[in-house]
């Protein structure tokens, strides 16, 4: 691949994890309260992702850690939001 192309992939990844933030603006706005939507949590991973490779295909250990560390948060985070809504929709069938 090309410098250009590697950059293109760079920005790619950096327009998708600002997008999250859009994302939550945009919804909290809506609900007219703070909150963080599921959209958020897969922009954050996709971003982190491409990232990640742009890193290290930079070879930038600082830039590898930092995105390695946040998509564990962020998968992390679905796991934990997934399980509470089995678990909800567990406790309306038992009524």
């Amino acid at each position: 691949m090309t410098i250009t192309q590697w950059m293109i992939i760079g920005f790619v990844g950096q327009a998708l994890f600002g997008a999250r933030f859009i994302i939550q603006w945009v919804v909290s706005e809506k609900r007219g309260e703070s909150t963080i939507p599921l959209a958020f949590w897969y922009c954050s991973i996709g971003g982190s992702i491409v990232l990640l490779t742009y890193a290290i295909h930079r070879q930038d250990p600082v830039f590898i850690v930092g995105q390695s560390l946040g998509s564990i948060i962020y998968i992390r985070n679905l796991i934990l939001i997934d399980r509470k809504k089995k678990a909800l929709a567990g406790s309306e069938t038992d009524q």
